[in-house]
């Protein structure tokens, strides 16, 4: 039988693309929970036209994040935390710190969950910072950690 995907099924494809599976397959477990539907002859049609507007859409979202993160490696972006006179801090900056600092800096909300961050920063100093921006998009930012006051 041949389906379409509603929704991304691991081991057997994304939402979109379109399979044959056996019937039993289709008719017990993808279709009742709404993983697929079954192909008809006039959801094919549909359902190509769909697929390329997602890909000019994805296209327009990897373009404009490719954009943003060249804009923000341009920027250095600098984080105020309090610290001992050794270089210590006192907490520890955190992907939300760095996400909260972005946001300042480029005037729009920046979520932490972009930030690849191996673990807290402790120290003063410049560190790079991996970001993963939607629609495939990895790069580095400089961060520099200056101590308050």
């Amino acid at each position: 039988m041949k389906i379409i995907l509603l929704t991304d099924v691991a081991k057997l494809g994304k939402k979109g693309e379109i399979k044959e599976v056996s019937n039993g397959y289709a008719r017990n477990f993808l279709i009742p929970r709404g993983l697929a539907k079954e192909l008809k002859e006039g959801d094919l049609k549909h359902y190509e036209k769909e697929k390329k507007l997602q890909q000019r859409r994805f296209e327009k979202l990897k373009e404009e994040n490719e954009n943003k993160l060249k804009d923000l490696s341009k920027k250095k972006i600098i984080i105020k935390a309090k610290a001992g006179s050794s270089g210590k801090l006192y907490g520890a900056v955190t992907s939300a710190n760095i996400a909260e600092a972005i946001s300042k800096e480029i005037g729009d909300e920046f979520d932490k969950k972009n930030i690849e961050l191996d673990e807290h920063i402790k120290e003063l100093g410049t560190y790079e910072v991996g970001i993963r921006l939607p629609g495939g998009v990895k790069g580095k930012i400089k961060i520099e950690i200056v101590s308050e006051g």
